[in-house]
């Protein structure tokens, strides 16, 4: 089993986790909004930034990909796009979009 208090260790089901080491520079600001987020989800500062950094690069392959897809077969319709925005939405638990306009009427 994992112990919290071992922030330099990253366990999944119970195997240690590779991770290469790295030193990161930011803005003060910066690195005081990151750790804040962090500690709100209780997790460690690198693996806010290894989470973070994972979901920029997943958007970017979906990016091109939809890029892709388009150039193959036209751009996408209203209604498509309709679609995708709703699935994504439910995908986050939000609501669909018409009910969050309604809300902030």
């Amino acid at each position: 089993m994992c112990s919290r208090a071992l922030s330099y260790r990253l366990c999944y089901r119970d195997v240690v986790a590779q991770r290469e080491k790295r030193s990161v520079s930011l803005p003060p600001e910066l690195a005081k909004a990151v750790e804040e987020a962090a500690r709100a989800e209780g997790t460690t500062f690198s693996a806010w930034l290894a989470q973070t950094a994972a979901h920029r690069l997943k958007l970017e392959v979906g990016r091109k990909a939809l890029t892709e897809w388009e150039r193959e077969n036209g751009p996408l319709t209203e209604a498509e796009l309709a679609e995708g925005r709703a699935r994504a939405r439910a995908s986050l638990g939000r609501e669909p979009a018409d009910a969050a306009e309604r809300k902030s009427a």
